[in-house]
């Protein structure tokens, strides 16, 4: 899995992922906090509505900084983007005011919306071997795991010492780490494409297995809302712990996932993507139901570490099959559609994770989000093909006979038949 980094942009780019992660990590740990600080009772409110403003600026910022954005320089984009969120977290110590966070969390997310789906798309054009991609995902999960797992205990070592608002400062760190990191480097130039509107979004929809992967998200999003936005309630409000323990059960959420990014590779070689994906759906779902009864914090930790299993079990996948399902030139299109989609999952089940665990009560809040799990897993079942080959063989009725794309088509009955990887595209506006 390592044997990428031999690759010195690809390198440099991952060490720019890490830095990022690990400042946003200490960001989450102190977002939570900040948001107890100034809210008290009403912490799972405040912040549920805070990372639901996270993520409206992720649905709507995505696809249209994706459009006035392709056509510049990648590098010179995404070191500005860092630049702007190194300035948003140095504020983020000095509020004060419910709306102040608000606020700043929605300047500070629209720069990662702009960011992150132009990162990833670069990510196949740096590695364009198929197996040397396969080990960029699952280092790239890996060290989201990693940041899941160690953010929490630097975190929890910094509180032993200083105040959760210093937590912000290695966040803008983080970031300015991540922008020398990424200008050391030549990044591949973007493809042209003749539009970016809702071109991904038409790409992504019209995909069987990107539909069930929408679904998915659905389930994760459910799942890890519940850790994100409840976790702090949980453990201080609920079990009567302090603030080290929140850090601990995040970090133990972190570590599910990490366990289940390594063991990724190997289920791999051995399951297809949909038997993985799916499975893990189902027990994120059932794990939520079963979180009505975590009543004390060995319980809690071991749900958040299935939950941790689980999400990195359905989510690692997606980039390969966004990278099966797009053509280089519309990759950074599709991305954006996925980044924004799956995101406006997010928008649903956090603020429904934090309103309902504040207006019903901890219990109420696994049952409901158990709920829509549910339905995202059976969803993905059902849209999400058990027979999903990579070569469809199909037919051209509109295309000219002296097409190009037809130049190994036979003609049958008025139509031209060929097989070859199949993805929609220009020429292929529905799936077969």
């Amino acid at each position: 899995m390592i044997s990428v980094l031999r690759d010195k942009t690809y390198r440099h780019l991952f060490g720019a992922q890490v830095v990022a992660l690990t400042g946003t990590g200490l960001a989450t740990v102190a977002l939570g906090l900040l948001a107890h600080d100034i809210a008290g009772p009403g912490t799972g409110a405040v912040l549920g509505t805070a990372l639901a403003i996270k993520m409206i600026a992720y649905v709507g910022v995505a696809p249209i900084a994706t459009a006035l954005l392709c056509a510049l320089p990648r590098r010179a984009v995404l070191v500005a983007l860092d630049l702007v969120r190194v300035a948003v977290a140095a504020v983020l110590p000095w509020v004060s005011e419910v709306w102040q966070v608000y606020v700043l969390i929605f300047l500070l997310q629209a720069a990662s919306a702009a960011f992150t789906p132009l990162f990833q798309a670069t990510i196949p054009d740096v590695l364009p071997d198929e197996r040397d991609y396969t080990r960029a995902v699952t280092l790239s999960r890996t060290a989201y795991d990693l940041e899941g797992l160690l953010s929490p205990a630097l975190a929890a070592a910094a509180l032993a010492v200083v105040s959760f608002h210093e937590l912000f400062l290695g966040t803008a760190l983080g970031f300015a780490a991540s922008a020398l990191l990424v200008v050391s480097v030549v990044v591949p130039k973007s493809l042209p494409r003749k539009r970016y509107d809702a071109h991904g979004i038409r790409i992504y929809l019209a995909t069987p297995r990107l539909r069930g992967l929408l679904a998915v998200h659905l389930t994760a999003a459910a799942a890890g809302s519940m850790v994100f936005v409840n976790t702090v309630a949980a453990v201080r409000d609920g079990l009567g712990r302090d603030a080290s323990d929140v850090a601990i059960a995040l970090a133990v959420n972190g570590a599910g996932s990490l366990v289940a990014a390594l063991v990724l590779p190997s289920v791999l070689e051995r399951f297809t993507d949909r038997v993985v994906v799916s499975r893990a759906a189902v027990v994120l779902a059932g794990v939520l139901f079963l979180g009505a009864f975590a009543w004390s914090l060995q319980m809690l930790l071991v749900l958040w570490a299935v939950v941790g299993a689980g999400c990195s079990l359905a989510l690692t996948p997606g980039a390969r099959l966004l990278r099966r399902s797009a053509d280089p030139a519309d990759r950074p299109a599709l991305f954006a559609a996925d980044f924004a989609l799956s995101h406006a999952c997010w928008l649903v089940c956090y603020p429904l994770a934090g309103w309902v665990a504040t207006a019903a009560g901890l219990t109420t809040a696994f049952l409901v989000l158990g709920v829509v799990a549910s339905a995202g897993a059976v969803t993905a079942v059902r849209l999400w093909p058990t027979h999903d080959p990579a070569v469809i063989e199909h037919d051209h009725r509109d295309l000219d006979p002296h097409h190009e794309h037809l130049h190994d088509a036979v003609p049958a009955g008025g139509v031209w038949t060929h097989a070859h990887e199949f993805r929609i595209d220009d020429h292929h506006s529905r799936w077969p």
